[in-house]
């Protein structure tokens, strides 16, 4: 099913299709675009964001790395902060990206050291929007995906919940790889938070936790389960109603920060969980970061479906195309 590939090209895919819709409200997309908000991606290449961009740069030094094992956070660190800085200094970082991600990766550039470097306060969706590789990287144990999805998330957002739901993303989509039902996807990421709450990966976080004054790493890592688990009510509330037409930021967040991107994101998957177009029609319908929304929806269905479950002429349209079909070949 190549379902490595169908996660890749569906982000991107997400990304393109809710790139245009962003900033505007849910009357302004409809006026534009229709009812169901855009239709494909517009444009040879169809452009993407920074969420592409930097998911390409989480995945390409993944592949590096695991071609020099052991994998390990004193490894993949310098790769992902060489990775992370070639980003910021790109002519092509153009496409309206997060002032933490921009503030965190100047301070990586300066070769400050990464707990220093990150923006300790900030849970935003960049923490989340890039982790799907790492879901993606087969042969890793669950310890290692969870402290590298961490890390990845962390060198820029280093607040707990953004570490948490880049976690959650990443597991999300290594489950659906993996051929999980849809339905059960919830209730794992639920149990998840729960089994993970008091875990704190120092092997791969560092001393983190000390940043925002937390009395304990435990401490610290709880927060942002907590804060998962407080979604998680409202994604199942959102599940329950079925409403596959209005605005899917209404019950689960506009997506601006981590917690609310994974849940709005699953939330447009799960309504459409056979129907990835619509899937990130829906995401890019939205009235909030409604391009990391659909990123994030089409990574789900692309790694529920695989590759083929996508419209065959998006992939020679779509942007950074020969990176994206590395990655998936690379880990289908």
């Amino acid at each position: 099913m190549k379902r490595a590939s169908g996660a890749m090209f569906g982000l991107a895919y997400g990304d393109a299709l809710g790139a245009p819709t962003e900033f505007l409200t849910m009357k302004q997309i409809h006026r534009r675009f229709g009812e169901h908000g855009p239709a494909r991606p517009e444009g040879d290449p169809a452009l993407v964001t920074d969420d592409t961009q930097m998911a390409i740069a989480v995945g390409l030094a993944l592949l590096d790395a695991l071609a020099n094992p052991p994998f390990t956070p004193d490894l993949i660190t310098p790769m992902w902060r060489r990775r992370f800085v070639d980003w910021l200094n790109s002519p092509d970082n153009n496409r309206a990206p997060g002032n933490t991600c921009l503030r965190a990766c100047r301070n990586l550039a300066a070769g400050r050291p990464w707990v220093e470097a990150t923006v300790a306060g900030s849970k935003g969706c960049g923490a989340n929007m890039r982790v799907a590789p790492v879901g993606l990287a087969p042969g890793l144990s669950d310890e290692t995906r969870a402290g590298a999805s961490q890390l990845q998330a962390a060198l820029t957002h280093g607040h707990p919940t953004g570490l948490a739901a880049s976690e959650l993303t990443a597991f999300a989509v290594r489950w659906l790889a993996d051929g999980m039902a849809p339905s059960d996807l919830p209730a794992a990421l639920r149990a998840r938070c729960h089994d993970q709450r008091a875990v704190y990966h120092e092997r791969w976080l560092g001393t983190l936790w000390q940043q925002p004054g937390m009395d304990a790493p435990e401490t610290f890592a709880a927060r942002g389960w907590d804060e998962c688990l407080d979604v998680l009510d409202r994604l199942d509330e959102a599940v329950a109603r079925g409403d596959r037409t209005s605005d899917p930021c209404a019950v689960t967040g506009a997506g601006w920060v981590a917690e609310e991107a994974l849940a709005t994101g699953l939330l447009c998957f799960l309504l459409f969980p056979d129907e990835p177009v619509e899937a990130i029609r829906r995401g890019a319908a939205s009235s909030g970061d409604s391009d990391s929304i659909a990123c994030l929806a089409g990574a789900f269905a692309g790694a529920h479906l695989g590759v083929d479950a996508w419209p065959g002429e998006w992939a020679a349209r779509i942007e950074y195309a020969a990176d994206l079909a590395r990655l998936g070949e690379a880990w289908d």
